[in-house]
């Protein structure tokens, strides 16, 4: 299988170089101690070349070797002054490394639950951007960070030395130096898209190894692992190709190097009888060859191994992350047209028209050909047998669900269709299973509002009745470990951090199934006070009885209005409100009749309507 991929006409860094420039940016204070401490790490490179040349001027060539010993001993302080140099940038440059490494995983993380929200498919190459890649990314950056500073400090100072010492030996270093540097680059070019190669053959093994291990039992019961292994071992022969082609090019840096740091000695030692004819000193050419072999010679081996390796890996790695997750979009120029009025701006209602979701092509519908309108300021609850939809519902009204027909209008517009920071304006979903984090107890509760002060934060938590839980964790300003909370303690976090939220629809689903039945009353009617819409997904009849208007899903028949009328209507609810009475009081209308009351439900040839009277409050 063949898995090349077009080249980038551009170098492979010049498109990312603002991104990996952009953490020493954003860090000038950092920054400037790093060049200072480099600039210390650069005195063995300055001075090596003057310290040789006048241990042999004026020591060992004019018979003075204890004076020689001297200046090498110079030397040798100065090389503990560069070691000393290193030691302190390496931990500022762990400081500039790790907050980028933190970046790119939020931003493949975030990558991900978007796709996943927006339901658009999510594969296992995924997991290897968020493991194998980023962690490449990692240490490359790291890498090259340190051989990039190294060669620009030890070939800078090796040749500012070169200046002061024998201004005329840089004809002989610096066309090779340059000529050496020029055919790596343009190396460098098919090097990365060999390295490209191996990463996209990598990605793919991984997503076919992951859907073989999806589908292992359904592989086991066709009979098919023959057709699978063919392609897992095709995918890997790929992977394997791709390696050797990258091994191919290596050795050519070979080359480079031999050209930028071998020649500039050679054509040095050829020179030698003509630069000492020419008045230059023994021990200044000995300087100079100092220059190349201590200095050029060993920045030139680390850049093209460097850049060669980790740089390599780094430019592909980089560019395949941000391929699927690209930057986002810059935000839209504030409109300059007046602000609209609260009168003039549209109801938060949430319209379901015909709508009709299934798990699956062939699966039978879950939902079928539902209305449903909740009106602005309704409180809602929906009650039915365990599987009967009511969870669907909820990822349908919030978005996490996309019908496969029919229409659905939160706030007049597609919730599905929105982004998430303007789905998150409108809604706010808090699951069954809540989600908490490791972190300061206070981010938790204002992820959805990180702007909220501790007065307001502190409201919401009384309100919901998650006071004695923040008192015992120690306060506002403690710190959480999800670990060792308990279910009905994450429950309480996520509520009063739904309740923060400025959205104006709250969707409850089953999100209090952890709280005894004091603390789910307390924070449902905390949320029926709320401002705006609450829908729960109920798990006790109780939900039912607080809730203003009443939503039963009963197979093909959804039967709606309030808790009297859902009562008078349908037997299902009779019997969850323990009624235990099959048959409908004298005044109730045939199943599947609507009545004059605009809150009945009506269900002819497999059409439901459900419509909610809008809230008098």
């Amino acid at each position: 299988m063949n898995v090349r991929t077009p080249r980038d006409p551009l170098l492979p860094f010049f498109p990312l170089f603002p991104l990996l420039v952009a953490p020493l940016r954003a860090r000038p204070g950092l920054l400037l101690r790093l060049i200072l401490w480099s600039l210390v790490e650069a005195v063995p490179a300055l001075l090596a070349g003057h310290l040789v040349a006048r241990a042999v001027d004026h020591g060992f060539a004019a018979g003075h070797p204890l004076r020689g010993l001297g200046w090498l001993a110079l030397m040798g302080l100065g090389v503990f002054a560069g070691a000393w140099g290193t030691r302190q940038a390496y931990p500022l440059l762990a400081r500039v490394v790790e907050p980028f490494r933190d970046d790119l995983v939020r931003r493949v993380a975030a990558g991900a639950l978007h796709q996943a929200v927006a339901g658009q498919p999510v594969d296992a190459s995924g997991v290897s951007r968020l493991t194998l890649q980023v962690e490449m990314v990692r240490e490359a950056y790291a890498g090259v960070l340190m051989v990039v500073r190294g060669f620009l400090l030890t070939v800078g100072g090796a040749l500012l030395g070169m200046v002061f010492l024998a201004p005329s030996v840089l004809p002989l270093v610096l066309p090779p130096l340059l000529a050496g540097l020029g055919l790596f680059l343009a190396l460098l070019r098919r090097m990365a898209g060999a390295q490209r190669d191996v990463i996209v053959a990598d990605e793919r093994v991984a997503e076919a190894a992951g859907a073989a291990c999806a589908a292992a039992r359904d592989i086991t019961a066709c009979g098919a692992e023959d057709g699978i292994r063919d392609r897992l071992a095709e995918r890997i022969d790929a992977q394997a190709a791709a390696a050797r082609r990258l091994a191919v090019l290596m050795p050519a840096r070979v080359l480079c190097l031999a050209v930028a740091g071998w020649l500039p000695l050679l054509l040095l030692l050829v020179a030698a009888p003509g630069l000492r004819s020419g008045g230059l000193t023994t021990g200044a050419v000995l300087g100079a060859a100092t220059y190349v072999t201590g200095g050029l010679q060993p920045a030139v081996r680390s850049l093209i191994q460097g850049l060669g390796g980790s740089g390599l890996r780094l430019a592909v790695a980089l560019r395949r992350i941000l391929e699927a997750h690209p930057l986002p979009a810059p935000p839209p120029a504030p409109s300059t047209r007046p602000r609209a009025s609260a009168s003039a701006r549209p109801a938060h209602d949430v319209v379901l028209t015909a709508v009709t979701f299934a798990y699956g092509a062939h699966a039978a519908p879950v939902l079928r050909d539902l209305d449903l309108t909740v009106p602005e300021g309704a409180h809602l609850a929906v009650v039915g047998p365990s599987g009967i939809g009511k969870s669907t519902l909820a990822g349908l009204i919030c978005g996490t669900l996309r019908p496969d027909r029919g229409r659905i209008l939160v706030a007049g517009r597609p919730p599905a269709a929105l982004s998430p920071a303007d789905r998150s304006a409108v809604r706010v979903l808090v699951p069954q299973e809540a989600y908490v984090f490791s972190g300061g107890l206070m981010e938790n509760l204002c992820l959805l509002r990180p702007d909220a002060g501790e007065d307001e934060v502190t409201t919401a938590v009384a309100a919901v009745g998650a006071a004695p839980l923040v008192t015992r964790l120690g306060g506002l300003g403690a710190q959480v470990d999800p670990a060792a909370l308990s279910s009905g303690e994450r429950q309480q976090i996520a509520l009063a951090r739904a309740y923060l939220s400025p959205a104006p629809l709250v969707v409850l689903d089953e999100a209090t199934c952890h709280l005894d039945p004091a603390a789910e009353a307390r924070a449902e009617e905390a949320f029926a006070r709320r401002p705006g819409s609450l829908v729960v997904i109920a798990h006790r009849i109780s939900s039912a009885l607080r809730a203003r208007h009443v939503l039963v899903l009963d197979g093909d028949r959804a039967v709606g209005g309030a808790h009297h009328e859902v009562l008078r209507r349908s037997p299902l609810y009779r019997d969850l409100v323990g009624h235990w009475s099959d048959e409908a009081p004298p005044e109730a209308p045939p199943d599947g009749a609507a009545g004059d009351d605009p809150g009945a439900p009506a269900a002819r040839g497999g059409t439901v309507r459900a419509t909610l009277p809008r809230s008098r409050s």
